[in-house]
């Protein structure tokens, strides 16, 4: 025997065993194409034959030589799904076989859940504690705040009282201020409160009501009233002069529009006869002479009025 000659050949006889199983492959992947175009059209039976045809075109077109009993081979192996891909295993494993190759992603996804929670859980504490904090703080302004300040307030608008019209209207404002603490309305109390310490500095000032006699501001003005055409509303203009010489800023209700502005200047109602009175006075040298319209003493509510009025108050013209 030669050197070199394989033994009952063996070499040649596993080619040829390897070349007939991947020839069977490639025929059973060409008939999966070939065999799904012909499926809807014949019978089993009948498409076999065709599908040997066509395969014999084929592969002689590519110039392969395939036996027909390799091409049954072929047939028969699809038909027995021989070389189907089929999944191992069960699908729990699969799962968990997939969930440790995207392990990375699903770790980051879990990630961000869960910086979402402790996110929301804190949210959570930090409100409840601002709403704990807000209903001591509630608490404390209702028992302790704002008594202690409406007896402040209280003291020190009756030490500036000085007629019994201002110590009541103190008193009143003072119950008011004390019925809302005790039926624990922070918002009515703080009102009364407000409206207490406005009272107070009210009390607290003394000024002079003084005509004004300025070329740029008129003396006075005249209003026609809508109700009444033929009538006429006569005010003089005047400024509040405290013990200092200084102009006031005060808060006045306008009658005409029934709103509250803080002015320095503002015009007095007063009859006819005190309008032309005040008129005359200017006119006949350019200087008033009577040019105090009221004062106001500390610790009085009311203006001595030094000339008649009729009270009204408006602060445009």
């Amino acid at each position: 025997m030669a050197a070199g000659q394989p033994v009952g050949g063996g070499v040649d006889a596993g080619r040829g065993g390897l070349d007939e199983l991947m020839l069977a492959m490639d025929v059973v992947d060409t008939l999966r194409h070939e065999e799904a175009a012909l499926q809807r059209e014949i019978s089993r039976e009948e498409r076999e034959d065709v599908l040997m045809e066509r395969l014999r075109g084929l592969y002689a077109a590519q110039g392969i030589p395939v036996t027909d009993d390799a091409l049954r081979a072929g047939i028969a192996a699809l038909r027995e799904k021989r070389f189907a891909y089929r999944r191992r295993g069960s699908s729990f494993g699969r799962a968990m076989a997939r969930a440790w190759i995207t392990r990375g992603r699903i770790g980051a996804v879990v990630g961000v859940l869960v910086a979402l929670l402790v996110g929301w859980q804190a949210l959570g504490v930090w409100q409840a504690r601002q709403a704990q904090e807000a209903e001591i703080a509630a608490r404390a302004e209702i028992e302790e705040v704002l008594p202690e300040r409406l007896a402040n307030l209280r003291a020190a608008a009756l030490a500036q009282a000085e007629t019994p019209d201002a110590r009541a209207a103190v008193e009143a404002l003072a119950t008011r201020a004390e019925r809302a603490v005790a039926a624990q309305d922070a918002d009515s109390a703080r009102t009364a409160l407000a409206e207490l310490e406005a009272l107070r500095e009210t009390l607290a000032r003394s000024y002079v009501l003084r005509i004004v006699n300025d070329p740029d501001v008129p003396t006075g003005v005249f209003r026609i009233p809508d109700v009444n055409e033929r009538a006429r509303n006569y005010y003089l203009v005047v400024e509040a002069i405290d013990p200092s010489g200084r102009v006031l800023t005060l808060p006045i209700l306008n009658e005409e529009t029934n709103t509250r502005e803080e002015v320095s200047v503002f015009g007095v109602r007063v009859p006819e006869r005190t309008f032309e009175a005040v008129r005359r006075d200017k006119e006949d040298d350019g200087i008033l002479q009577a040019n105090r319209l009221g004062e106001k003493p500390a610790g009085a509510l009311e203006t001595d009025w030094l000339m008649p009025v009729e009270g009204g108050i408006i602060t445009r013209w």
